[in-house]
């Protein structure tokens, strides 16, 4: 099969109006209640909440989480002047789909990677730092 593991996408493809992000927190393992590892790079996952700027989106479209991993929490950037928003751009982003099947009809569902956040524009960058001997590639 020639795709393995997470498909490459640009920001624009996943979120072509912008997004917001709202927060960032620490993905715990559920059985071992200890922070999730990244597969490819061994480093913690981050998850940050997302608000899409789409107009047309509704329900559980127009809130995601996007993984980072990173050694330590990611920056969020800064709040855009005069309201409490923070316009986010991601880097490196993927979409792994996968079998959501708890409960119901099996269905597909995807989970959005990204190896860094940053303000729109090119503002700081916020990337996770690659994991020691790794070559160019990690994350997903």
């Amino acid at each position: 099969m020639a795709i393995q593991g997470a498909i490459p996408v640009e920001f624009g493809t996943v979120f072509p109006h912008g997004a917001f992000a709202l927060s960032v927190e620490a993905i715990t393992d559920f059985e071992t209640k200890r922070p999730q590892m990244d597969k490819d790079t061994g480093l913690p996952l981050w998850a940050v909440e997302v608000i899409d700027a789409d107009p047309e989106a509704r329900g559980k479209a127009k809130s995601v989480k996007v993984k980072i991993p990173a050694e330590v929490c990611p920056t969020m950037p800064d709040e855009a002047a005069g309201v409490p928003f923070r316009p986010v751009e991601f880097e490196h982003m993927a979409v792994r789909p996968y079998v959501d099947d708890n409960g119901r009809r099996p269905r597909v569902a995807y989970s959005l990677r990204a190896r860094g956040m940053r303000a729109p524009g090119g503002g700081a960058r916020q990337k996770a730092p690659a994991p020691a001997g790794a070559g160019g590639k990690g994350g997903e």
